[in-house]
C-alpha cells in the first residue's frame, strides 16, 4: 500500500536551511509551550516530551506502525508485485514482525560486531591517512560520507572496486520528500532501485554456494520457525539496511565533527588527551546533535494517553530529537557536556518493538571514526567565512552537511 506522505516542513516552517540543522530554539519553544501540539494544517498530534515520545514509540496497542500516512519518504515505491513483507517490516506491529526482525537480528549480533571491528578500524585508518596532514580538509568528503558506505559494502560482502557505487545509489533512494519534484524523485528512485537490485542479485546466488563471513552469508544462514529468506528478500533487506546503515551514520559523523569545532573548542583537546571518553562523546552527540529524529504512528484505539483526547485513526508524530532536550530526563539539556551521566537515555535510535537494530553498528562506527582521526591529528580549527547555509542540503536526515572545511595539524 503507498502510504500518504506527511509534509513535515508545514508542520516546523523553517526559514533557512541552517535552521533545520539544528533547531534548537523550535525544539525549546515546543518543549515549554507546546509539548502536545495539534497542527491543522497536516491533521497531525505532535508530541515532544521524553515519556510522551516513549509511550508513542513503545505502546503499540494504542499506537500502531500501521496506517495510511507517513513522515517518511525513502527507498522506492516500485509497485512490484514480489515485493517482500520484510520491506514493510518497519510498518508492522508485533507478533506480525517479530520473525521478520528474529530473521534481520541474525545479521547483528554481538558476535558479528566483535567480528567487524578491525574492519571497519582498517578502513577508517585508510580514510584517515589519506587526509594530508597540515591542511585544510572538507571532512564530509574525505571522512564522515565515505566511511559508511564503504563499511556496509564490506560487510554485505561486495567486492572492493564497487563500494563506492553504493553511496550514489543511497543518496538517491534515501532523497527527502519534496512536493514539487516528486515525479522526478520517484523515477530516480525506481532507477536505483533496480539497478542494485540487477547488482546484487547475482551476488546473493553466488553467496549461497559460498558462504563468507559478511553480512549476506548470515542472512542466508538466518532461520526462524523453519522459514529462511529467499533471495529477492535478501537482496531487498539489504536496501532497508542501506537506509539504516549509511545516511544516518554519515550524518551522525559529520554533525560530530561540527561540534567539535563550534560548539566547544575545547572537547578535541581533552578528547585526544582521554581517548577513552569518546564514547560518551558520541552518545552526547547522538542526543545533542542528530537531527532529525521522528518518528509516526497511528492511533489504534481512543485514549488520552497523551493528557489530550485521540481518536482511532489520527497521527502522532514523535519528536525523539526533541525529547532529547527535555529536562525532565536530561539537566540543562540545551549544553552539550560528554561527562551527562545520563545521555546514553536518548531516543534518537527509537525505543519499543522498532528499535533500531543498526545502532550499534552505528555507534561502533562513529567510534573508530573518532578515534582513528584523534590518533593522527592533534589539532582541528575551523575554516574562516564557512557559509553554513551553502553548505547543507536537504536529506532523510534532515539539513545534512555537504562541506565542513577545517584545518587539520599533525
Amino acid at each position: 500500500m503507498l502510504k500518504e506522505v506527511i509534509p513535515m516542513n508545514e508542520i516546523t516552517n523553517f526559514q533557512s536551511r541552517a535552521e533545520e540543522f539544528f533547531p534548537i530554539d523550535w525544539y525549546k519553544g515546543m518543549l515549554e509551550n507546546h509539548p502536545v501540539y495539534f497542527h491543522e494544517g497536516t491533521n497531525t498530534w505532535n508530541v515532544f516530551k521524553f515519556e510522551h515520545c516513549k509511550q508513542v514509540l513503545s505502546n503499540y496497542e494504542y499506537f500502531s506502525s500501521q496506517g495510511p500516512r507517513t513522515t517518511i519518504f525513502v527507498g522506492a515505491n516500485d509497485k512490484q508485485e514480489n515485493t517482500s513483507p520484510i520491506m514493510n517490516l518497519t510498518l508492522l506491529d508485533p507478533p506480525d514482525h517479530r520473525k521478520g526482525r528474529s530473521l534481520l537480528a541474525a545479521a547483528f549480533t554481538p558476535r558479528s560486531l566483535k567480528n567487524w571491528e578491525p574492519r571497519i578500524q582498517q578502513i577508517a585508518a585508510q580514510l584517515v591517512d589519506e587526509i594530508e596532514e597540515n591542511s585544510v580538509v572538507n571532512i564530509v568528503e574525505t571522512l564522515a560520507a565515505p566511511l559508511p558506505g564503504l563499511v556496509i559494502a564490506d560487510l554485505f560482502g561486495v567486492p572492493v572496486q564497487d563500494q563506492h557505487q553504493f553511496k550514489k545509489w543511497v543518496d538517491i533512494l534515501f532523497q527527502p520528500y519534496d512536493k514539487e519534484r516528486l515525479e522526478d524523485i520517484e523515477l530516480a528512485k525506481q532507477n536505483a532501485a533496480r539497478e542494485y537490485f540487477h547488482y546484487l542479485y547475482p551476488i546473493v546466488v553466488q553467496k549461497r554456494s559460498n558462504l563468507e563471513d559478511d553480512i549476506i552469508s548470515d542472512l542466508i544462514r538466518a532461520e526462524v520457525d523453519g522459514e529462511r529468506f529467499s533471495d529477492e528478500e535478501i537482496v531487498q533487506t539489504t536496501m532497508l539496511l542501506l537506509g539504516a546503515g549509511v545516511e544516518t551514520t554519515s550524518h551522525a559523523i559529520a554533525n560530530t565533527f561540527y561540534s567539535l569545532l563550534y560548539d566547544d573548542e575545547s572537547l578535541f583537546g581533552e578528547l585526544k588527551r582521554n581517548v577513552e571518553l569518546v564514547p560518551n562523546a558520541v552518545e552526547e552527540m547522538l542526543r545533542y546533535r542528530f537531527h532529525m529524529s521522528r518518528r509516526d504512528r497511528t492511533v489504534k484505539q481512543d485514549n488520552d494517553l497523551l493528557g489530550v483526547p485521540l481518536k482511532k485513526g489520527d497521527v502522532v508524530i514523535a519528536w525523539m530529537s526533541a525529547c532529547n532536550m527535555d529536562e525532565a530526563m536530561f539537566d540543562d539539556p540545551f549544553s552539550l557536556n560528554i561527562h551527562r551521566p545520563t545521555n546514553k537515555k536518548h531516543l534518537t535510535f527509537g525505543n519499543g518493538p522498532h528499535f533500531c537494530l543498526g545502532a550499534p553498528l552505528a555507534r561502533l562506527e562513529m567510534k573508530i571514526a573518532l578515534e582513528a582521526f584523534l590518533q593522527k591529528f592533534s589539532r582541528i580549527e575551523p575554516v574562516e567565512g564557512f557559509d553554513l547555509e551553502n553548505s547543507l542540503t536537504a536529506s532523510a536526515t534532515g539539513q545534512s552537511l555537504t562541506n565542513l572545511p577545517m584545518k587539520v595539524y599533525r
